[in-house]
């Protein structure tokens, strides 16, 4: 699935961090990270888990934007 992160309230881009690749807010992670792990059938506990530093909510506020938002391969 393939997602313009730019008007996530939830992800940010930075110049100078991690290259301006978009990511969550306050973080490093990367909010494809969310979006691997659920096609791998994990639970955004699961994820929450690998990555405490998101929160549930916010986990489960960037899927439902990258469902909302997918862009047609």
């Amino acid at each position: 699935m393939s997602v313009d992160w730019s008007e996530c309230e939830w992800v940010e881009s930075v110049a100078g961090k991690m290259g301006g690749r978009p990511v969550v807010k306050g973080t490093r992670i990367e909010p494809d990270t969310t979006l691997h792990d659920e096609e791998l059938g994990r639970t955004p506990e699961e994820t929450h888990a690998d990555f405490p530093t998101l929160s549930l909510k916010t986990i489960r506020e960037v899927l439902a934007f990258a469902h909302k938002h997918a862009i047609a391969a």
